[in-house]
């Protein structure tokens, strides 16, 4: 059972080992490094990103586009997948079976760290549905609650003396991953397929309406439930315009490029050696 709010409560207040988990769209509510910071006032005892299990998905991805000639569907959006099944379940077996980052991250971080329990921190509603699939997530929170437990405990954004970062893996070039079409961007969908045969549709009104008139020509259509993907996710600020919130990403994005990490946080192919990526 995956709990939320109520029992990360009763586990920080059991001081209980806790890995934070944050999908990269974290930089829309929060300032980075600051927000590791944060975490650990807060109780956390290790924090991890989700950008190096996108890299892992990202390497299934582009070995299945490489060798199919159907038509295959991005799942990395649990929004998407849902809603498409329900709507339109003929394309069930059009789902590319390949976990999310944020599950591929929770059994990395299972491997690592098997005393802690592990909390993801999310941009929308969709992933605590999700990780009733797997017993690799305790618990789900989003990051408008996060919010709300660091006003309660008066835990606020400050400056960081030295250098800091998160845990043990870590990868750049896969925080574009919350941004319509980051994932096909970052998977190099480019050299597994030609060009017009990828399609990126983020909204889920017009991913229906393309499902119910498909272009022919489309081997792969990368879709997010929310407009503008993950950063349009009901859990993150409202303040924001997309294209603000857009620069946030991009800007974190050209940060991280300019901060060196530690070899031994950099996130290790064989960090994931043993870990099940296919369902």
């Amino acid at each position: 059972m995956v709990g939320g709010l109520k029992e990360l409560k009763k586990e920080l207040f059991n001081k209980t080992k806790l890995v934070a988990m944050l999908a990269p769209s974290f930089i829309v509510n929060f300032d980075y490094p600051e927000i590791i910071t944060q975490l650990k006032d807060l109780g956390f005892d290790k924090t991890v990103e989700l950008t190096f299990g996108a890299k892992i998905v990202n390497i299934e991805y582009h070995k299945l586009l490489q060798k199919n000639k159907g038509f295959l569907i991005s799942s990395v959006c649990p929004g998407s997948v849902y809603t498409i099944i329900e709507k339109k379940p003929r394309y069930l077996a059009n789902m590319i079976r390949v976990y999310s980052p944020m599950i591929v991250t929770a059994k990395i971080c299972r491997k690592l760290y098997p005393k802690h329990k592990i909390v993801f921190i999310s941009p929308c509603y969709f992933k605590s549905r999700e990780a009733t699939t797997t017993d690799d997530v305790d618990i789900v929170i989003g990051c408008n609650d996060l919010q709300r437990l660091f006003d309660v405990k008066h835990i606020k954004s400050r400056k960081v003396k030295g250098k800091i970062s998160f845990d043990k893996f870590y990868n750049d070039y896969t925080k574009i991953y919350p941004l319509a079409g980051g994932l096909s961007k970052t998977a190099h969908v480019k050299g597994a397929l030609n060009p017009g045969e990828t399609k990126v549709i983020d909204g889920i009104v017009d991913i229906l309406k393309f499902l119910d008139k498909p272009d022919k020509k489309v081997k792969f259509l990368d879709c997010n439930y929310c407009v503008g993907g993950c950063i349009g996710g009901p859990c993150l600020r409202r303040d924001l315009t997309l294209e603000e919130k857009k620069q946030r990403v991009l800007a974190y994005v050209k940060q991280a490029l300019k901060t060196k990490i530690p070899k031994k946080d950099k996130g290790i192919l064989e960090k994931a050696k043993g870990i099940k990526v296919k369902y």
